[in-house]
């Protein structure tokens, strides 16, 4: 399986002392990848990064083996992404949102539309403005946007923040039929244990901007009584609690 993502000795330190330092990470095709810590652990540092946004102090990232500072266009061709929060036009309809964002993917047509409508369970909601949606209605709605061009990598930061019981349900199935059926590797990250342990393959514990330890969640649940118990024991173990 070919490498996705891979991170080297990223570090960046911003002004007040926090962020990441040293993370290494690399991902293969078709995992979902949990990326675990509580807020302001640097889980959106990290993402940030490796999407562009910011650049580091140290390190490099390569998606699909081009360098995301260097080759920033390639790197990015095959990447969807939700980051901190759903972006939107206000003053337009979920429908016209979606529209406005298809317009970067010569291959995305009005019918690719309304399938990630249906998908992302918001089609009966298509024709009113993300100005009245809950904070979960935007997740979705981000989250349309992010699998619309049928990304080869979907990037998450907090997917399942704001969603009740049945969205984060269904933004689980929807994360693991991507993967399955479409191959699509992705990168999630979340505070909430339970869902990270339901949702994903693989797990990166971050805490205080460190990578404590990475495994497979069969490995983990193997030794383990759950994901929490891990999580606790490797933060007790690194001497942070």
């Amino acid at each position: 399986m070919g490498k996705i993502i891979e991170m080297k000795g990223l570090t960046k330190i911003y002004p007040n002392g926090r962020g990441i330092e040293d993370v290494s990470l690399e991902i293969c095709q078709g995992e979902i990848f949990g990326f675990l810590g509580p807020n302001g652990a640097g889980k959106t540092t990290a993402m940030k990064i490796m999407t562009g946004l910011i650049k580091p102090d140290l390190g490099a990232v390569r998606l699909f083996g081009y360098d995301i500072t260097d080759q920033y266009e390639e790197a990015m061709a095959s990447v969807g992404a939700l980051i901190e929060t759903a972006e939107s036009y206000h003053y337009l309809s979920a429908y016209d949102n979606l529209k406005q964002f298809a317009r970067y993917y010569p291959q995305v047509d009005e019918q690719r539309i309304e399938e990630v409508l249906a998908i992302t369970g918001i089609a009966r909601y298509k024709n009113e403005r993300p100005k009245k949606f809950s904070l979960g209605m935007k997740q979705r709605l981000g989250l349309a946007a992010a699998i619309i061009s049928r990304p080869r990598l979907l990037i998450l930061d907090e997917p399942f923040n704001g969603l009740d019981v049945q969205g984060m349900i269904d933004i689980r199935n929807l994360i693991k039929s991507l993967a399955e059926e479409e191959g699509t590797t992705c990168f999630i990250s979340s505070h909430l244990i339970h869902d990270v342990e339901l949702t994903c393959t693989r797990i990166g514990v971050i805490y205080d901007g460190k990578v404590l330890n990475v495994d497979s969640t069969e490995n983990i649940l193997r030794n383990y009584a759950s994901l929490e118990n891990y999580f606790v024991n490797e933060v007790e173990r690194n001497g942070h609690v």
